[in-house]
C-alpha cells in the first residue's frame, strides 16, 4: 500500500476527515512497524474555531499547523497524554485532525501511549517518515459523525458542531 502524498492532507478538515476513516496508520513501534484502522477522528478548523488551538494564533505550540497539511501535530495535555494530529489544508490555513481511536485502541492518550508517540513527532512529514505514515487501504466504510468531546470552554457553535467522525461498528 502506498502512502499517501501531501496533497492528500491539503484539503479542508472537513473533507479530509471522512476519507481517512478506515485508513491505515503505519507506525514504528519497538524496532517493529506496526498497522492499525483509523477509527475515530476530531475536526479542528482554523482560527475561527474557538476549539482549536488556532484560536490564539501562531505560537511556538501551534507553529505546525501553519504548514502545509501532511505534518504530525503532538501536544501534551494534562502533564501526561501526548496527542496525536495531522495537520490539514494549505499552508497559513491552520486546521488539524485529532486522531481519536484506532484498531484496538480507543482514546486519543491510550493510542500515543501505546504507540510511544511523543514531541519527537512534531512536525514529521506524513509523506516521507520512516516511523508514521497513512495508506489507502481501499476498504469501504461507513461512519456516524457527532458533537467533539471536551471542548465546552468554545461554546456555541462550536461546542455542537458534527465534527467528530467514527466508524460504524
Amino acid at each position: 500500500m502506498e502512502r499517501f502524498p501531501l496533497s492528500f492532507y491539503q484539503r479542508d478538515v472537513l473533507e479530509v476527515a471522512p476519507l481517512i476513516l478506515g485508513k491505515t496508520l503505519f507506525c514504528k513501534v519497538d524496532n517493529a512497524v506496526k498497522t492499525f484502522q483509523i477509527n475515530e477522528v476530531e475536526a479542528y478548523r482554523g482560527e475561527e474555531d474557538l476549539a482549536c488551538h488556532a484560536a490564539k494564533g501562531k505560537t511556538p505550540r501551534t507553529k505546525i499547523m501553519y504548514d502545509e497539511g501532511g505534518h504530525v501535530y503532538v501536544y501534551l495535555i494534562y502533564g501526561m497524554y501526548w496527542m496525536l494530529n495531522i495537520v490539514t489544508a494549505e499552508k497559513n490555513n491552520p486546521q488539524a485532525l485529532l486522531i481519536r481511536g484506532i484498531t484496538g485502541f480507543n482514546g486519543p492518550g491510550k493510542l500515543t501511549k501505546a504507540l510511544n508517540i511523543d514531541k519527537t513527532y512534531y512536525g514529521e512529514n506524513l509523506a516521507t517518515s520512516k516511523r508514521i505514515w497513512v495508506s489507502n487501504n481501499e476498504e469501504a466504510i461507513k461512519f456516524s459523525t457527532t458533537p467533539r468531546i471536551g471542548i465546552d470552554y468554545a461554546g456555541e457553535p462550536w461546542k455542537s458542531k458534527l465534527w467528530r467522525f467514527v466508524v460504524d461498528k
